[in-house]
């Protein structure tokens, strides 16, 4: 009987850039000497999904979940046989979408907190939006792999969410400043690493580069996406 060609479905728009850059990086690190032998690929860049972190902190009634699942969905009519969701607030409904799908999603979450223990990390910063961290969905995962973990002050944690919201998903220049302020208050509290847990985070990787405290969690969803697809990912 004849292997299944992977098709990788990307349920994305969650936000639109980090989406663009999850694919870019897909593609660059993809071993490739033509068009096919890059992955096939179909992607859902729902911008209008409601927003995950709103709905989590109790300041918005709109439930995300819906959108998502009927996205996955036409994903998988259209012939994806697997699922990544670039997007680490979204894994906050990991569970119940795994549940409703007949093909496997990668969980972004969980392979990231596993890449920091396998780099010898036994106390790891959290840098996420604060549905992320209010929903302790890395605290979990963290437990899980009995490693410890810490998160920003309340009002780093609202600085955070001000780089994110009010620069990044803006499109505007992020304050380094600030953001290594918060990152700062990790290292001194004893974390080896700093998880950027945030798709958006990983833009100010991108545009202006970070030292190896960082691990970038859509660097590692790209590298186990292509590992799940057969191939042999390059330039990590």
């Amino acid at each position: 009987m004849q292997q299944q060609h992977p098709v990788l479905g990307i349920l994305g728009g969650l936000g639109p850039m980090s989406t663009v850059y999850f694919y870019q990086m897909l593609t660059e690190h993809t071993p490739a000497q033509c068009d096919q032998d890059h992955l096939d690929i179909v992607i859902s860049s729902r911008a209008t999904t409601p927003d995950r972190t709103a709905y989590i902190l109790g300041e918005s009634e709109d439930d995300p979940f819906a959108q998502m699942e009927r996205d996955a969905e036409m994903l998988v009519q259209y012939g994806a046989t697997l699922l990544a969701i670039p997007c680490n607030t979204a894994h906050y409904f990991y569970d119940r979408l795994a549940r409703s799908l007949p093909v496997p999603i990668l969980n972004m979450v969980r392979l990231t907190v596993q890449h920091a223990k396998a780099n010898g990390c036994t106390r790891l910063g959290i840098l996420a939006t604060s549905g992320t961290v209010n929903s302790n969905t890395y605290q979990r995962m963290c437990r899980a792999e009995n490693i410890d973990f810490a998160i920003p002050c309340e009002q780093n944690q609202q600085h955070l969410m001000d780089i994110i919201y009010g620069q990044i998903k803006q499109g505007k220049p992020v304050d380094l400043n600030l953001f290594h302020q918060i990152a700062d208050e990790l290292r001194a509290a004893g974390c080896e690493y700093a998880v950027l847990g945030c798709t958006e985070l990983s833009l100010i990787k991108r545009d202006y580069g970070l030292d190896a405290f960082f691990i970038d969690s859509t660097e590692v969803l790209a590298k186990e996406t292509l590992l799940a697809c057969g191939k042999s990912p390059i330039g990590f």
